[in-house]
């Protein structure tokens, strides 16, 4: 499907979307420009995309691979590609796989997550199938055995191993507990989540010649984002063109940022897909350019949209109502999700604000209500802190007057990121 001409693509989610023409209503006939367009308010987009009852796809559901987009199993976020949609995402995707290090020849292990509705391991494996150069291809997954995993990695002089940074780390640990060392692999591709400064001593320990690498940027929801830039910096990624516009907006006017150095939210619009239109559509991320002319941008960590915890996203509105859920009497005014990084692992604090008014017994209880109801909405965040992974789900109090607001605005900022990104 050649790239659609903005102007064509508004006027055919307008016509065949009910969601997007809601919220086009109030434009003009004909619009031309990106900035013309609202961003995509991110609940309201998610309330539309339902299995039943859509009203965000422009056509019936009869052809298509449907993905699990994260969320929580009582309100779980779905995204789907027609046959031709999924072709074109993967193979330019794998074109930037020959950007990232791949070479002709290649034996590649897959080790991302596969089954329940979860994307990445049917991605990265169709993204190797269609890249442009010859290479030999094992799907092993994220959940095998790491023995078994090991084995197939020697007996095949596997040279480059693709999975989450925790998974690549899990598995460097284990090597490095066996006693062990994989001298045959060159590339370390991780995605999903970032490289922390702290995780490659690790796999340095266990494959000392691999260099660790960015696979490249995309997420099953928003589509295409950013090709890998070779370089020291693996956040720094290249924008999709012209399959994707990504753009990164000032977090409090909304502006498109235009010059380098200059951090905001990214906004990405696809130009290809039809089914389940993305025009506008926050990713969840923080960002800068880093070369506006080049289309070279570092990404920075979540915004508000959502957060991620070694392998497992949380989108923030779900939190909030799992939160509320488990605080029947209502003791909780206030609340924001914090991201941090200690002893080589992330973890999710709570911060929640108790009532000044209100007494304060039994808050221990309450909180571990909230995490109880969490960690069922969530599995796999209570699958990761099992296996030591990421740290269990911490709850930290505070008074409403604590929570941090943004000093220009007053708002309350719901997610903050202090794990370090330099």
């Amino acid at each position: 499907m050649p790239v659609q001409p903005l102007p064509e693509l508004i006027r055919f989610v307008r016509h065949h979307s009910p969601f997007y023409r809601d919220l086009y209503a109030g434009l003009p006939h004909r619009v031309e420009e990106l900035t013309d367009l609202p961003v995509v308010p991110h609940e309201a987009f998610w309330r539309a995309n339902t299995p039943r009852n859509n009203r965000l796809l422009t056509g019936p559901l009869d052809e298509a691979v449907v993905f699990k987009s994260g969320g929580t199993t009582g309100a779980p976020k779905f995204s789907v590609y027609t046959r031709e949609e999924w072709r074109e995402f993967t193979a330019a995707f794998g074109s930037g796989l020959v950007e990232a290090g791949l070479r002709p020849g290649h034996r590649v292990a897959d080790l991302f997550y596969a089954g329940e509705l979860y994307a990445s391991f049917t991605f990265i494996l169709d993204s190797l199938h269609r890249a442009p150069v010859a290479n030999v291809r094992l799907p092993i997954g994220g959940a095998a055995p790491f023995a078994s995993t090991v084995q197939t990695l020697d007996e095949f002089d596997v040279e480059v191993v693709a999975g989450t940074a925790t998974t690549l780390c899990a598995l460097a640990d284990h090597l490095v507990r066996e006693g062990r060392q994989l001298t045959g692999v060159q590339i370390l591709f991780f995605g999903g989540e970032g490289l922390h400064e702290d995780q490659r001593p690790l796999l340095r320990k266990a494959f000392p010649r691999a260099q660790a690498r960015s696979i490249g940027y995309a997420a099953v929801d928003s589509g295409l984002l950013g090709r890998a830039v070779p370089g020291a910096d693996p956040r720094i990624h290249r924008a999709f063109t012209p399959h994707t516009v990504v753009e990164i907006l000032d977090e409090h006017t909304g502006e498109p940022v235009v010059r380098n150095g200059a951090a905001g939210r990214v906004v990405v619009t696809d130009l290809r897909r039809r089914l389940m239109p993305i025009v506008r559509y926050p990713v969840g991320d923080r960002a800068e350019w880093t070369d506006v002319a080049a289309g070279h941008f570092r990404i920075l960590g979540r915004a508000e949209e959502g957060v991620r915890i070694g392998a497992v996203s949380l989108y923030t509105q779900d939190v909030h109502d799992l939160v509320r859920a488990a605080d029947v009497a209502g003791r909780v005014s206030g609340m924001q999700l914090v991201a941090r990084r200690w002893d080589g692992r992330d973890g999710l604090v709570l911060r929640l604000a108790a009532d000044e008014d209100r007494p304060t017994g039994g808050l221990a209880d309450l909180a571990d209500a909230i995490a109880k109801e969490v960690l069922a909405a969530r599995p796999m965040y209570a699958a990761e802190a099992a296996d030591g992974r990421i740290h269990p789900i911490a709850v930290e109090w505070v008074r409403h007057g604590d929570l941090v607001v943004n000093s220009r605005t007053g708002k309350l900022i719901r997610v903050l990121d202090e794990r370090p990104h330099s």
